[in-house]
């Protein structure tokens, strides 16, 4: 791969990680709640499964997609299903003043990996993207083993980059919760705005 090429791929995939859907919406919704550092294992369960995909585009496998039938809306609907739940959750949490990062725990981050895997692997829009329209923008499957590593690389970089962006931007509404009735307030609006993740991407085909 060329630095032209590698450069034009990696605004690609930066422009597509800050594109709204479900995975933007999670990590907004989270970062409002927990802080930025908190979206960390929730954007690398995103970029795995993306990496994943393209890895599956390098290969010629794109018929994949077409076989994952009943399968894929399952996956899709138990996405969306976890995240209105979570949404559920951060409405109904305690109204009490946040720190600026607390530490995550191990179960917390997994679950966050999780979370952000089962978003990506169950969006249309990282199908498409990787199966369907990069294709068109590079040959994939012309790709040798070194240039797929070297789009992974650039693939981790360019969403780990426009993930956390998003993250940190969203995270500063943290620093004007100094009372019970505004971190109510600020639990509620991550709330909905990680349901309303959960209902758009069960509505997606």
């Amino acid at each position: 791969m060329t630095f032209e090429a590698g450069l034009s791929f990696l605004l690609a995939i930066f422009i597509f990680g800050i594109t709204p859907g479900p995975g933007v919406f999670a990590i907004i919704a989270r970062a409002m709640s927990r802080g930025s550092l908190s979206c960390l294992p929730l954007a690398l369960g995103m970029i795995i499964s993306d990496v994943i995909y393209l890895i599956l585009a390098c290969l010629g496998l794109a018929a994949l997609a077409t076989h994952w039938g009943e399968l894929f809306t399952v996956i899709r609907l138990l996405g969306a299903a976890y995240l209105c739940y979570l949404g559920w959750k951060m409405w109904r949490a305690s109204a009490v003043p946040v720190e600026e990062n607390p530490a995550l725990d191990r179960r917390d981050a997994a679950h966050a990996f999780l979370q952000g895997f089962l978003i990506s692997a169950s969006n249309p829009k990282v199908i498409l993207f990787y199966i369907a329209f990069l294709p068109t923008f590079m040959d994939v499957t012309a790709l040798s083993t070194q240039g797929i590593v070297e789009a992974s690389a650039l693939t981790v970089i360019g969403l780990l980059a426009g993930l956390m962006l998003i993250a940190t931007s969203a995270a500063q509404a943290r620093r004007y919760l100094r009372s019970e009735r505004a971190v109510r307030g600020m639990n509620r609006v991550s709330g909905s705005v990680m349901a309303l993740a959960g209902v758009y991407l069960a509505s997606r085909n």
